[in-house]
């Protein structure tokens, strides 16, 4: 990656356009608490998020931004209710349209990204939007599995939770 910006550096507004045709890319690195519609879905906004954009077009002249983000999310378990920090680590192919007619002219692999009319990109927003899909609906620590095979529920809970347990016993008598 050839960056046209100092990492860390990135300026509000790209002109994607403009580096599309140049071929450059930038890096930086945003804290979390820079990212507002992200802070709901986290339990804290402790930590970075290291990222890059790489603008060109593909064999197919396709325009395109590959996105790459490194970061871990505090979340809270909803296993454990612990603190816990999810690692993204993440490569997207953004393919650049004017229109959303334009998408399914991508190349497989590409998710759609629809250009404002000025061709101007905020890198923080979608750094952001792609986080926001990062997290899960349901957030459990890696390893917190092994909590539920040690406590299994004993056979009278598992049986007063099936709705035919009751039916079966009159069925036998």
């Amino acid at each position: 990656m050839s960056a046209d910006v100092p990492s860390g550096r990135v300026p509000d507004l790209l002109d994607a356009w403009r580096l599309v045709a140049s071929r450059r890319g930038v890096e930086g690195r945003l804290p979390l608490s820079a990212l507002t519609r992200l802070q709901a879905s986290l339990l804290d906004t402790e930590g970075f998020v290291e990222y890059s954009l790489d603008f060109d077009t593909d064999e197919l002249k396709v325009p395109y931004v590959e996105l790459k983000i490194d970061t871990a999310l505090p979340l809270l378990c909803q296993r454990t209710l612990e603190r816990f920090l999810l690692p993204v680590q993440m490569v997207q192919r953004l393919g650049l349209i004017r229109e959303e007619a334009d998408e399914a002219a991508l190349p497989e692999g590409y998710e759609p990204l629809l250009m404002p009319e000025d061709g101007m990109l905020r890198a923080s927003e979608l750094v952001e939007d792609e986080l926001i899909l990062a997290v899960p609906v349901v957030p459990m620590a890696p390893g917190t599995e092994a909590v539920e095979r040690d406590w299994p529920a004993p056979q009278e809970e598992r049986d007063a939770a099936n709705p035919f347990a009751a039916l079966s016993s009159l069925k036998k008598n």
